[in-house]
């Protein structure tokens, strides 16, 4: 029975370590595009909203973006983005940024601040749910 007071914090520390690396990762990807200093004109060429939630929540929806656009080699590369601004229409030509190689990484988002932001409150938190997790343990050990 104690091993349930161990398996728990442990399944709920992977989950928001996989979250965590989650948002890292993405973080880190359009920071190389952004960084990478390569643009390209680039066309929207689908707008479409992602509902998430419905029933008895609240219902959160969330834009997403298909752009197109063409690296300095010739390569057309295609690739979708949540999380875009609504002025932005299909057909609408954007600036892409974009980080050249083999899997080209790229954003049409216009701005980079609020990223960096986001991650690092993102962090906080799992750090937080984990601090918890391992309070949780050392003192489940010490009333055993």
């Amino acid at each position: 029975m104690d091993a349930f007071f161990y398996i728990i914090p442990v399944q709920i520390m992977a989950v928001v370590l996989l979250a965590a690396y989650v948002v890292v990762r993405r973080w880190h990807r359009a920071g190389s595009a952004w960084r990478s200093g390569l643009t390209a004109e680039g066309r929207c060429l689908r707008v479409y909203a992602m509902a998430h939630g419905g029933g008895d929540t609240r219902v959160r929806t969330a834009l997403r973006h298909v752009y197109e656009f063409r690296t300095r080699d010739g390569r057309v590369v295609r690739f979708e983005e949540e999380g875009g601004p609504g002025t932005i229409l299909e057909g609408d030509i954007v600036t892409v940024h974009y980080a050249d190689g083999p899997d080209v990484v790229a954003t049409a988002r216009p701005g980079r601040g609020g990223h960096g932001c986001a991650a690092c409150a993102v962090l906080a938190l799992v750090g937080v749910v984990v601090l918890v997790c391992v309070v949780f343990m050392v003192a489940v050990t010490a009333v055993s």
